[in-house]
């Protein structure tokens, strides 16, 4: 064990460590969110008036990559925690064989992943919202970028084991390397070769493809702490359940956000009308710009979750309680910060996307609604400080709870009432009220239930009939 990343976890001044952790997990997950906005980008200016078609068929897309990115998470998130944990117990066989078994549970997610969603790709884009006219490109896209899933399970799967041994540097150049490689290839390929949406999912599966080689390069390497090796490969229930369990939680967090997008684009799709291809399009900006915009306070929950784990296994709660205050300042400060930018000039967005005729026309329509849906951002910040907390400390009850209740309980059925009230305008007030609410009732679970558990620490909660 490298004991210089162990004793740092347990010992440097929390506010140090926070940053040195931070920043680089912060830069990869604003970089990892490239992936999609850099093709976004390039495809919304696409020649011949495509683009917004272009954008709107990758926004219907994007639902399946997101659930396929969910099942990645669902192992890595799982694990990762769990790994902090057996480290501060001292345990370094007991964090290698969940590494193992994580390998092996990506490659065996995968294969059937890709059959069932290349096979019925069609007919789910068409499911999700996609019109005769967007569902081409939809589809063009996926034929390509579903061939490469593995390459995504493992760059977004493993990477989290390297940030939980401390490698926060090394896991930021995973999405480094795949990032500036997508962005130089993206315009050769969509605009040099002329393969237009073809050309960004090409790009896109070769940058996965590089990262995912990093990955395994280094956690087979001579640097790590952790290592993979054939012996713990071999999967076993008791090993991948606690994992499961615990990764139950940032899986609905990630496959509910592909539901909430079948549902604003359906939604769009059945009462826009005339304006229906627009406004899908409008709809995935303004969900593209959420997720890119969340990624410093995720970035940064990510960066805290090591410290937590290791100081909550070695049961140092005056840490952990540090660690926590100084995450959940920084992430209201920044969410609050971002609120008031979307609320001055929400047109921001669009032109980011998109350029000439066709940004001014979704500019037009899209400004008001924009504005409307980001209401609840100033309140989210809160929410992920707490949320990624209790996946910290293995709380995996109380975590999957909180996941469904922004998504499945709150955002999904206002999404579906209100507009039969409002019309467009209730699906995008659907979101700020559901953030709101959220907040609001995980903020104060949190409060409530961390007094005890911090008071009195207790084995954490790292399998299914466990509180």
């Amino acid at each position: 064990m490298n004991t210089n990343n162990e004793t740092a976890l347990g010992t440097m001044p929390i506010g140090k460590l926070l940053f040195q952790l931070a920043v680089p997990t912060i830069a990869a997950q604003v970089i990892n969110a490239l992936y999609n906005m850099v093709d976004r980008i390039y495809i919304g200016r696409l020649p011949g008036g495509e683009g917004p078609l272009a954008i709107a068929g990758l926004g219907i897309a994007f639902p399946i990559i997101m659930i396929i990115s969910a099942f990645a998470s669902m192992i890595g998130m799982g694990g990762s925690p769990r790994v902090s944990i057996k480290m501060g117990q001292k345990d370094h066989d007991g964090a290698e064989k969940i590494l193992g078994n994580a390998v092996t549970a990506l490659t065996i997610l995968a294969v059937p992943l890709t059959l069932f969603f290349y096979l019925g790709k069609e007919s789910l884009l068409s499911m999700f919202g996609a019109t005769k006219n967007i569902l081409p490109y939809g589809n063009d896209y996926l034929s390509i970028y579903l061939i490469g899933s593995i390459f995504v399970m493992f760059s977004l799967g493993l990477n989290s084991f390297i940030t939980c041994q401390g490698f926060a540097k090394t896991s930021m150049l995973t999405v480094l390397i795949g990032a500036l490689l997508n962005i130089i290839l993206d315009p050769i390929f969509i605009f040099g070769l002329g393969l237009g949406v073809k050309g960004s999912a090409l790009a896109t599966v070769i940058s996965q493809g590089v990262s995912a080689l990093w990955v395994i390069c280094f956690l087979t390497g001579k640097r790590t702490d952790l290592k993979i090796r054939r012996k713990y490969l071999r999967p076993e229930l008791k090993v991948l359940l606690p994992v499961i369990a615990l990764g139950i939680a940032p899986f609905i967090m990630q496959s509910t956000e592909s539901l909430v997008q079948i549902t604003l684009n359906s939604g769009m799709k059945r009462y826009g009308g005339a304006n229906a291809d627009a406004l899908v399009s409008i709809t995935t900006i303004a969900i593209s710009s959420m997720q890119f915009l969340s990624m410093p306070a995720l970035g940064l929950a990510q960066g805290a979750q090591p410290i937590i784990s290791y100081n909550y296994g070695s049961r140092n709660m005056d840490r952990v309680k540090k660690a926590f205050r100084l995450l959940f300042t920084i992430t209201v400060a920044y969410t609050s910060a971002i609120w008031a930018l979307s609320m001055a000039v929400p047109q921001i967005y669009i032109y980011l996307f998109s350029s000439g005729e066709a940004a001014r026309g979704l500019a037009a329509l899209g400004k008001p609604m924009i504005r409307i849906f980001m209401g609840g951002f100033l309140f989210i910040g809160a929410q992920y400080a707490c949320q990624n907390t209790f996946m910290a400390l293995g709380r995996a009850k109380i975590s999957l709870i909180m996941a469904l209740l922004r998504k499945i309980i709150l955002l999904i059925p206002l999404a579906l009432i209100l507009p039969v009230f409002l019309g467009t305008t209730g699906i995008f007030t659907a979101e700020p009220i559901a953030d709101t609410l959220a907040s609001a009732i995980t903020t104060g679970v949190f409060y409530f239930t961390s007094k005890k558990l911090l008071r009195h620490p207790e084995e954490p909660d790292i399998t299914p009939n466990m509180e």
